[in-house]
């Protein structure tokens, strides 16, 4: 299997884990409070991870300083991006907040032209500059349909973006598995500090049930985010972070009989459209 082939299938892999994850959560429906969530699953998940980590002995916490850095930076922003995320899903209709997310081919190359001074042509340029209209037909600032929760899913925009570009900077040299382990463990430490403040509520058998499916695919989002970094042309595989919408369209539709409205699918199409330009126009250059 090629590099590219294999991260493409990565790329899927971590877009359905993730997203099928986050069905799972909104499903619960609003019945646990955030942290409480956070901590039942992030338990369940850190053990699970440690498990599959022991069986494929792939943990391994040595590393350079510079690696420590970067793996702390991470840890941070995938807290950062949980708490925006599951705060926005909660109170908003699954393909709504994915299509924001379908910003983040765009906001990566943003950020790796302004962190990274990787050159980034007029062409491109005016692709970001449109996929950001697109964006704001989403969440429509000024709407009824804006509210504080569409700041937090820009909020998780910005997190992710950030986790991207460190993980691009990590060593080769760092387990993903051990990425994984200690980005479970910082979102339980989070989950548990938030939860001292909080009232915890009776768990349902139902819930535990999602719980239980949820810490699995996140593990493996976890998991497949980090090696999906690491593998291939970044700009071949990127485009196929776009089967996240897919996912969450026919999740949202069948789990909650919810379909975005017109105006929502149009932001989508233009965001989608605008960073496949992108993408392929860095392609592109890179093959001239």
């Amino acid at each position: 299997m090629s590099p590219n082939t294999k991260g493409a299938l990565l790329m899927m892999a971590s877009m359905a884990a993730y997203t099928i994850n986050d069905a799972f959560i909104k499903a619960t429906d609003g019945a646990l409070p955030l942290f409480q969530l956070l901590t039942l699953r992030g338990v369940m998940t850190l053990a699970l991870v440690l498990v599959v980590a022991a069986r494929m002995r792939a943990l391994d916490f040595r590393m350079t300083w510079h690696d420590f850095m970067l793996l702390s930076v991470r840890c941070l922003t995938e807290v950062a991006a949980t708490y925006c995320f599951i705060t926005a899903l909660l109170h908003m209709p699954l393909a709504n907040i994915s299509a924001v997310l379908q910003m983040l081919p765009l906001t990566v190359t943003l950020g790796a032209a302004l962190f990274f001074r990787e050159a980034v042509g007029w062409r491109r340029s005016v692709a970001i500059a449109v996929g950001f209209v697109g964006m704001l037909l989403i969440v429509r600032p000024g709407a009824d349909g804006f509210n504080i929760y569409s700041v937090y899913a820009l909020g998780a925009v910005l997190s992710v973006t950030l986790r991207d570009l460190v993980t691009r900077r990590m060593s080769p040299d760092l387990p993903s598995m051990t990425v994984t382990v200690a980005v479970s463990m910082a979102i339980l430490g989070f989950g548990l500090i938030g939860s001292l403040g909080e009232q915890w509520q009776p768990v349902e058998l139902r819930h535990w049930a999602l719980l239980a499916g949820s810490s699995v695919f996140i593990m493996g989002g976890y998991q497949f985010s980090v090696q999906v970094m690491r593998v291939g042309d970044v700009s071949f595989i990127a485009p196929f972070r776009y089967t996240g919408l897919l996912w969450a369209l026919v999740l949202g539709w069948l789990m909650f009989g919810d379909w975005p409205d017109g105006v929502t699918m149009l932001g989508a199409v233009i965001v989608v459209a605008t960073g496949l330009f992108t993408l392929f126009r860095e392609r592109a250059l890179l093959r001239g």
